[in-house]
This record gives C-alpha cells, structure tokens and sequence, in this order.
C-alpha cells in the first residue's frame, strides 16, 4: 500500500473537466479568482473562451452560473468549499435550488487537511449547509478516480450538484473508468462484527482500519459512501442489520453530515449502536494536514480504537 499512486481529488477534478470538455460542447467553467487552486485552470487552458473569472465574488458567480444553466448550458462553478457553500450559501439556495437548476458546484479545499490554511478555510461545514437545501445532491470521492467519475455523473444528472474536493493527496484505490452510481454506497470490505461507513479521504482510512481490526479477529465491513445525498439507505439498512454496530467517519462536524444522514436513517428504520468519527463541533487551526487529521481523530488508528471499544 505504501506504493500506491497519490493523488489530489482537486487535481482529478480539474483534469475531469478538461477531459469532458473535449465532448461536451455545453460544459462551461466559472471560477472566482482561485482557477490555479481549483485546478479549474487545466480547463481554462484548453478552452479559454469557455472558462469565466468571475473575480472575488462567489455570489454573484453562483447567479451567472445559475442564468447560463437557462440557456441549456451545464455550468460547473467553483470556489474553496468555505466560499462556495459558506458565503454564497443564499446564492446557491434561491438561485440554483429554489429553480432546481442544472449547475455543478465544484468545491475544493474541504475539511482539515487544508492545512496550514487555518480555521478560516477549513469548511467542516459544507455537508450540512448543501444537504439542506431541497433537491441538492452532495457528493465527496475518496480518490482521484472516483472524483473523475463523479464530475462525469454529475454532468450526465440533471439538477444541481454539490461536489467536495480535496487539497491533500490521497492514496488511489479504484480501478480506472469504474462504475460511479450517484447514490449508491460501494462495499469495499466485506464483515459482520462492525460496518464503517466513510466517504472522502478517510475512506482509505477505514480500509486500512478494517485490515488492522482483522488481525485484532473483528471482520470490519467497509463501506465507500461517497454521495451523502441522496443516501444509499438500502445499502445503510442492510450493514447495520448485518453487523448490528456501525461507525461513520467523515471530515466534516459530526452536526449535519454522513453521520447524522446515517443515524437518522437508523433510527427511524432500524435503531443501531451508532458510533461518529468527525470534527467534534469545534474550529480546526493551521498545520501540516497529516498532522492535523490525527489530532482530530480522522486517522485508521482512532477508527481501530472506536471499533475496538465498540465491539468489546
């Protein structure tokens, strides 16, 4: 594993679109002063008159995305997840969801491992704010691949589409062009003790957990739920009946993302031993991203510790 390719999910996002847009004559690009963080750049290269800087000024990037989707367009916007989904949280609900509009939102630098940007970009947020609003659908991969099939998902749906990408690389597990279905989980690792239910990096996270767990004798099952809305509630129902305990690990607040989607689910339909591995309702600060996701707990070695006491 130590061999694996790494990759950003950021930097998959931005080679998605480029590729797409050698197909797809209506696929468009806006960003907000941040295309070579965004990597929205590698698109802006290949199609410059397709690609709009609309400066620092992510509302107002949000409505002249929202107005060309009109004009049978398939916009993708994209700021840093805290601007995106944080200051232009109005645009994006009257604007796109209010209409249910055909725009893609793609938001980068989500979560602790931005690092040594600090609280101020850490967007542990962004799940909670995009699955309020009605008819959006939110999505974060675990890895480049699965980020590059996701924006091709997103394109192909019709209505608006929230995508979290990543600053960090992360180790590449998926296999080239495979199946990404918008909400559908993916079983990673089948087990019957504990289901770890994950999505973005600490997916990778809960792989390597579930391979320590088997050699502490706890079958782990291991679960890749990258699109957060709609829920794969079949898949959800079906892990918990089958292990009776469940974790849910994100790098997001536990309040309003993976993990409340999960337990509300539960406990409507099947109450279940619920543990959540996140943000514990506090502000992230500036570091080295590794650093940063061990001390607040997104790491395979704290997973293995909620498991272990879990499962006792």
């Amino acid at each position: 594993m130590a061999d694996m390719i790494k990759t950003a999910t950021r930097d998959a996002y931005g080679k998605a679109l480029a590729e797409l847009g050698q197909e797809k004559d209506n696929l468009i690009v806006f960003d907000a002063d941040l295309a070579g963080a965004t990597k929205t750049s590698v698109f802006q290269k290949a199609f410059p008159d397709r690609h709009f800087d609309c400066g620092i000024a992510e509302g107002n990037m949000i409505c002249a995305a929202a107005g060309a989707s009109t004009m049978g367009l398939v916009p993708f916007a994209s700021s840093f997840a805290m601007f995106a989904a944080g200051r232009a949280f109005e645009q994006v609900r009257n604007s796109i969801g209010y209409p249910h509009l055909n725009v893609k939102i793609g938001a980068t630098h989500g979560g602790i491992s931005v690092g040594e940007d600090g609280a101020s970009h850490q967007c542990c947020e962004d799940f909670a704010l995009m699955r309020s609003i009605p008819g959006m659908t939110v999505i974060c991969p675990a890895d480049g691949e699965e980020a590059r099939m996701a924006v091709r998902a997103a394109y192909e749906m019709e209505g608006p589409v929230y995508l979290r990408f990543g600053r960090l690389a992360v180790p590449e597990f998926h296999e080239k062009n495979f199946n990404f279905q918008i909400g559908k989980g993916e079983i990673l690792r089948d087990g019957t003790d504990v289901a770890i239910i994950a999505n973005g990096l600490l997916v990778y996270e809960a792989i390597k957990a579930g391979e320590a767990l088997a050699e502490q004798g706890i079958n782990a099952m291991v679960i890749n739920m990258a699109t957060i809305k709609p829920l794969d509630e079949e898949l959800v129902l079906a892990a918990a009946k089958k292990c009776g305990k469940v974790i849910t690990c994100e790098e997001h607040s536990v309040i309003g993302g993976l993990g409340e989607a999960v337990c509300g689910l539960l406990s409507e339909k099947l109450p279940t031993i619920v543990r959540r591995i996140g943000v514990n309702d506090e502000y992230g600060h500036s570091g080295p991203a590794p650093e940063l996701l061990k001390q607040f707990g997104l790491s395979a070695e704290h997973i293995v510790e909620v498991a272990t006491e879990l499962c006792k």
